[in-house]
């Protein structure tokens, strides 16, 4: 770092399971810009604090995770069409001082999906669990694959219908009462987990039996820590196709970057370099 590197971050609460610092490095360094990346923990009662800081201390950009992609709104100058159907932001550009909000989530997400698991999302039976931020952006760019229904599940229902309510979508999108998942599970052809569910260091925790779901059926889950969690591993025994968090997490950093630099995202060494970190982990 000199009196050049302009400042970026993340922040997060939790926030020391993210591998977000060491992609992002990556990528500064593999393009050639001079900028350093930090993961900062940030209690919900101090998101404020934390913007006006970043603010004053002139960061370029910044990602937002879990639980603070709505709340993060209430403190920027302008939100990005996008990230506003959304309801939700997940990356936060600096211009001169205004504070500008996007989300990569869902085009991350379906771009990663399409390319490891599932290339025609068309005609489609897909099953969301959680209601989320990250629901909110996976859910939007879901709609735009012409799926023949997505069903959002979560266990405080009301949070579940408010998002089914939050966008227009012909009646493919619906609230589900969790007492039917199980049944749900069992008919969709991709059932993703968008809740933190089976995170480091939790990792025995699934959000829903994976005996529930139809083999040869897609199982997502946007954890990448670990690559491969319980949820996916009983569903790989089960007989269903897996799809990691991995590329999500990926391809939603590199949008973020080119949001930031105007450049290319490096991709490739981006995940490369997350791989690298987990197999340096494994040794430890």
């Amino acid at each position: 770092m000199d009196s050049h590197t302009i400042l970026y971050g993340v922040i997060g609460d939790p926030i020391r399971h993210s591998r977000s610092p060491i992609m992002l490095g990556r990528a500064f360094r593999e393009s050639g810009v001079n900028g350093a990346y930090g993961a900062f923990h940030v209690a919900p009662d101090r998101l404020g604090d934390a913007i006006r800081g970043i603010r004053a201390l002139g960061f370029r950009g910044l990602n937002v995770t879990i639980p603070h992609k709505i709340e993060v709104m209430n403190y920027l100058d302008e939100i990005d069409e996008s990230a506003k159907a959304i309801g939700a932001v997940n990356t936060i550009v600096n211009v001169d001082g205004r504070l500008a909000g996007y989300n990569t989530d869902g085009i991350g997400y379906v771009r990663s999906l399409k390319e490891e698991a599932e290339p025609d999302l068309a005609g489609k039976r897909i099953l969301v669990l959680g209601a989320g931020g990250a629901a909110r952006g996976i859910v939007w760019a879901l709609l735009r694959e012409a799926p023949a229904e997505v069903l959002v599940a979560n266990r405080t229902e009301a949070r579940a219908e408010e998002l089914a309510a939050a966008f227009e979508s012909g009646g493919r999108l619906k609230a589900l009462p969790w007492h039917l998942l199980a049944e749900a599970c069992g008919a969709a052809d991709i059932v993703i987990n968008t809740t933190s569910v089976g995170m480091a260091p939790h990792t025995e925790a699934v959000p829903a039996d994976p005996a529930w779901l139809r083999p040869g059926a897609v199982a997502s889950d946007l954890i990448y820590n670990p690559l491969t969690t319980a949820f996916l591993h009983g569903a790989e025994r089960r007989g269903c196709r897996i799809h990691g968090g991995l590329g999500m997490f990926v391809y939603q950093g590199a949008y973020a970057f080119e949001y930031w630099t105007g450049r290319p995202a490096p991709a490739a060494a981006m995940r490369e370099a997350v791989l690298a970190s987990f197999s340096e982990a494994a040794k430890v």
